[in-house]
């Protein structure tokens, strides 16, 4: 399994940023996905996942703001990201599970400048 994430970059406090991840390698229907990120100096957290079925779940942080999504047919998952702030300023990471293994995508840098 490869994902290949992209979208990051740098953009001002409100703004809107989209993450998208590309999957190959494997069933991308089957998998579910979800994004993480890392800031400086601390831990991965957590952002947002999207299920097998479609169901989606989210941080508290980004509630509201973030929006998880996937495309079957382009076997690629999104993160629409809206009213930016500083503190989502972060390396964002796609990730799957399959077959009991963890697979990360390389990190795309996001920052947000206030």
């Amino acid at each position: 399994v490869q994902l290949q994430a992209s979208g990051g970059g740098l953009v001002q406090a409100g703004g809107s940023l989209r993450l998208s991840c590309a999957s190959s390698g494997s069933a991308f229907s089957i998998k579910n996905m979800g994004w993480y990120r890392q800031a400086p100096g601390m831990q991965r957290e957590w952002v947002a996942s999207v299920v097998i079925g479609g169901a989606t779940a989210y941080a508290d942080s980004v509630k509201g703001r973030f929006t998880i999504s996937r495309d079957n047919a382009k076997n690629t998952i999104y993160l629409q990201m809206n009213s930016l702030k500083p503190e989502d300023t972060a390396v964002y990471r796609c990730m799957t599970i399959v077959a009991g293994a963890n697979y990360w995508g390389q990190g795309t840098l996001v920052t947000v400048s206030s």
